[in-house]
Formats: C-alpha cells, sequence, structure tokens
C-alpha cells in the first residue's frame, strides 16, 4: 500500500499597519459661573435688636429700590394679586396687602413668593428694621453651643477632686470646703451645663489650681493675710512670705509667686501640710 505524502503549510501572517492618529488639542470652555437660584420654601423673619412688640407694620407702599439692571430706583408695593413687587409692571386693580410682625416675628409661607422677594431682596429696611432668620445659622450656631456643653459637662465629669474643688471655689468661695464630694461633683456638673465656656476657661487656667491652694491655706491658718491685704504671713510664726502688688488681687499674686524658686519651696511645704 503506497503511503500518502504528508506536507506542512507554513502559516502567513499578514502583516497590519495602524495608521497613527493626530493629537488633537481642545481648549477648555471656561465654566460660567452659575447665578444662586431662589429657593422656593417657607421663610421667617425677625424685627432687629430683639424687638418683639404684640404688633407691628412695616411700610409696604411707597418704598424703592435701586435696579441696576435698568439703572434707576423702581416703587415697591405688597399686594394680594399683582404677580410682580414692582409697581411700573403692576396690570389691573391693585389690591394693597398690609405686612404685620406678631411678637417680633412674620411667617411668610412658601405660596407668597412676591412679598418673600420684596421681604428678603428688594426692601429697603431689610436687615435694619428687620431680617430673614437663617434656619441653618442657627442649626449651627445651636449645635456648636451643644458641642461645648457636652465638653465641658464631659471635663467636669472627669475632674479630680481638688482641681472641682479650685473650679467651684470661683463660684461660691469658702463654701465650697464644707461641701462633700458627691456635693461637689454635682455642682460641678451643674456649673459645666450652665457655663460651659467659663468652665473650660478656668480648668485651663494655670493659676486655678494655685489660687485655691492658697486659699485652703489660708482657711486652715497655714499661712496667712494680713489685715491689709498686702503681704501673706506663716501662720505659726508671722514670718513675712511675699508682699502683694499694688493693684493685683492677693490670691493671684500669691499663684504667681508660688512659680519662682522661693514660692515654690514654700508650695511643697504647704501641700504636704494639707495632705
Amino acid at each position: 500500500m503506497a503511503k500518502k505524502k504528508v506536507t506542512t503549510k507554513e502559516e502567513v501572517v499578514e502583516e497590519i499597519t495602524i495608521p497613527v492618529l493626530e493629537t488633537v488639542s481642545y481648549k477648555k470652555i471656561p465654566e460660567v459661573a452659575k447665578k444662586p437660584t431662589w429657593e422656593i420654601k417657607a421663610r421667617n423673619y425677625a424685627l432687629t435688636n430683639n424687638d418683639s412688640p404684640l404688633s407691628k407694620s412695616i411700610r409696604t407702599s411707597g418704598v424703592f429700590y435701586f435696579d441696576e439692571e435698568v439703572g434707576y430706583e423702581r416703587e415697591l408695593r405688597v399686594t394680594k394679586n399683582q404677580r410682580t413687587p414692582f409697581v411700573d409692571e403692576f396690570k389691573g386693580t391693585v389690591m394693597p396687602e398690609s405686612v404685620i410682625f406678631r411678637h417680633g416675628i412674620l411667617h411668610v409661607p412658601k405660596e407668597k413668593q412676591i412679598l418673600q422677594k420684596i421681604l428678603s431682596v428688594y426692601h429697603p429696611h431689610k436687615g435694619r428694621l428687620f431680617y430673614e432668620v437663617d434656619e441653618v445659622e442657627i442649626a449651627i450656631t445651636h449645635l456648636d453651643a451643644l458641642e461645648v456643653e457636652l465638653e465641658a459637662m464631659n471635663v467636669a465629669a472627669n475632674l479630680d477632686i481638688d482641681m472641682a474643688e479650685a473650679v467651684m471655689r470661683t463660684e461660691i468661695g469658702s463654701k465650697v470646703s464644707e461641701m462633700s464630694s458627691k456635693e461637689l461633683k454635682r455642682d460641678l456638673l451643674l456649673y459645666a451645663k450652665r457655663n460651659p465656656y467659663l468652665l473650660l476657661e478656668l480648668v485651663n487656667d494655670d493659676n486655678i489650681h494655685l489660687r485655691n491652694v492658697g486659699i485652703k491655706a489660708t482657711e486652715l491658718s497655714i499661712i496667712k493675710l494680713s489685715s491689709d491685704n498686702r503681704a501673706f504671713l506663716w501662720g505659726s510664726n508671722d514670718r513675712k512670705l511675699m508682699t502683694v502688688p499694688f493693684d493685683e488681687h492677693p490670691y493671684s499674686a500669691l499663684a504667681s509667686w508660688f512659680k519662682t524658686d522661693e514660692g515654690m519651696e514654700v508650695l511643697n511645704s504647704i501641700e504636704k501640710r494639707l495632705n
């Protein structure tokens, strides 16, 4: 039987040439600043200076707004039936409307867009006699106050007893020495809630602890303040420790003196006796 001859065919790969595209540069089109859009919503207005009379009317006619687009003043009027605040655009019968603040507040529903624009944009007394209440800004301010109050409460809750006593002594004086630790903590937390900014300021005052040490030492007769408030003396032998500078609070001066080399030695001795 004759053998079949096998022939191998070489694969032919067709070479493909890819054309090179030219790079085209495009000029960036400048972005056009978008004008702020007027939001349709209910708005509240309040009289300035926290004024809150039973009722107060504002002028709703005979007031003018300078329109820069046309280059002259245009009269404004609040009406019930017109679709524009400008008198020169009125059509047909005009039905005037009063604007009355009750207890210093005026609520304008979202349906009264013309009145809102008069009060928020055009009225010449805007910002002087009344203003639009910014609910977002009020919320931010309220949130900031709550965060500070929370911080002060946390600081007060974790304050050691000596520092708590020092802070409360600025509020109630020597009465703090008669309070139990529970009473002190309670009053400190209440103080933090009422005066959060002041409490944080007192806690961060370097001299507040030193003032408290000086006051406690005086109450226990470890040291004493002269009758003229001009000098501090050792309670045991009346040896003068320091002179209070003129026009300076005695215990503030003592706190500053405790930071000197001589004062630090006295402070160490006082703290040992207090403990």
